[in-house]
């Protein structure tokens, strides 16, 4: 990873970028971000997850792990996903996504993926050409899910829904849409505060058999937001990912930047636990299932120019949860009926086990602190090649 110089006007851009409410970034040490995504009020509106680290490259030599960096952390094979179609669910229009995308995948030697070749998807949340209003703030997560995407399944086709709006009633029907056009494998970086709602939502958007649908679990710490609460998905929580002398040649902690920013982990108060979990600490639902890097001091590459400028690191669990969703597509397509989010239950064996590193103080301690097999930050731990991603 490479340090880079932060001119003024990047930092502009950037804290143009953000919303009144998250214009003061976060830091740890030198490195400093900012979440792109307004914080909603409304407990039915979704916020993303994506954290933005301050500064642009001068050049494509950019920060932040790339696809070869990625596929050798996780042990995945390169150049998959030949076959399979992933689907990208995000609030509003990011014009420039194609074209952006286009900058990471030939900048990394990976195949193109457009639209005129018909690789590249871009519908409305009914299936239709009514592209929502622009919004440079998602436009941010977008380019992150296109980007680790192509990532971890460079042959693989990307459809990107766009919904009307980030309430989750919008992002719901732009779920069941990607759905109906035949994605097995949904990418969802997006969650809101569970309500009373939270259940009707679950067996309306989220409740779809032989598919896998990978959510963030937040960027809040300790706590749970939906969908990652729903028991019908694979809930993806956070590491710090780093370069190590090990046989692996990586390691792997809890992502915590502070008590209020890090992996979300928890038990849901709403929605009830799936025969697969058997932990104890938890009536219902616990948060996560896997994890991925989310870490934006160890984050990822990402190039936009719609709320942007160039070359990004991003961060957050919304960089984790497409990284999963394509693992998933990796392992090949899931039966008819199967529950893929029970998958790693039956392969715990064929995950990196996450053993230090907590969000907070919490009882049980396991739902907030990383320890040998299950806790909540990092669930069963983070890819090890895709063996527990098969049914």
């Amino acid at each position: 990873m490479h340090t880079l110089a932060l001119t003024a006007a990047a930092l502009l851009t950037t804290l143009a970028a953000a919303t009144p409410a998250d214009a003061d970034p976060h830091h740890a040490g030198a490195t400093r971000w900012t979440h792109t995504c307004t914080r909603p009020a409304h407990p039915d509106i979704a916020t993303c997850h994506a954290l933005r680290v301050l500064g642009t490259a001068a050049t494509a030599d950019q920060q932040g792990y790339g696809p070869a960096d990625l596929l050798a952390a996780y042990g995945l094979p390169a150049d998959g996903g030949a076959g399979t179609t992933v689907a990208i669910v995000d609030a509003y229009d990011d014009p420039n996504a194609e074209a952006d995308l286009g900058v990471y995948r030939s900048h990394y030697g990976l195949p193109a993926c457009t639209t005129a070749a018909g690789c590249f998807h871009r519908t409305d949340q009914r299936g239709g050409t009514r592209i929502p209003r622009a919004d440079s703030a998602w436009a941010g997560e977008t380019a992150l899910d296109l980007a680790m995407v192509s990532a971890i399944a460079p042959r693989a086709h990307i459809l990107l829904v766009e919904a009307d709006s980030a309430s989750v009633s919008d992002l719901g029907t732009a779920v069941n849409t990607a759905v109906s056009l035949g994605a097995k494998y949904v990418s969802i970086s997006w969650g809101a505060a569970e309500s009373v709602n939270s259940a009707t939502y679950d067996s309306r958007y989220f409740d779809h058999p032989g598919v896998a649908i990978a959510v963030a679990s937040g960027d809040g710490g300790y706590g749970v937001i939906f969908p990652a609460s729903s028991p019908h998905v694979t809930a993806v929580g956070g590491t710090s990912l780093r370069q190590d002398p090990s046989a692996r040649g990586w390691t792997e902690s809890v992502w915590s930047t502070s008590t209020t920013e890090g992996a979300g982990s928890g038990c849901s108060t709403r929605l009830p636990k799936p025969t697969w979990q058997t932990d104890t600490g938890c009536t219902r639902r616990t948060v996560a299932d896997v994890a991925a890097v989310a870490d934006p001091q160890t984050g990822v590459a990402v190039y936009q120019t719609y709320g942007g400028s160039g070359w990004y690191t991003y961060g957050g669990t919304s960089a984790a949860a497409p990284i999963i969703a394509a693992t998933y597509a990796l392992a090949g397509a899931p039966t008819a009926g199967s529950r893929p989010a029970s998958f790693p239950y039956a392969h715990p064996a064929a995950l990196n086990d996450v053993v230090t590193g907590a969000t907070a103080t919490c009882r049980p301690a396991y739902l907030c602190t990383a320890g040998k097999g299950y806790d909540g930050p990092t669930g069963l731990g983070t890819p090890q090649g895709v063996g527990a991603f098969q049914g």
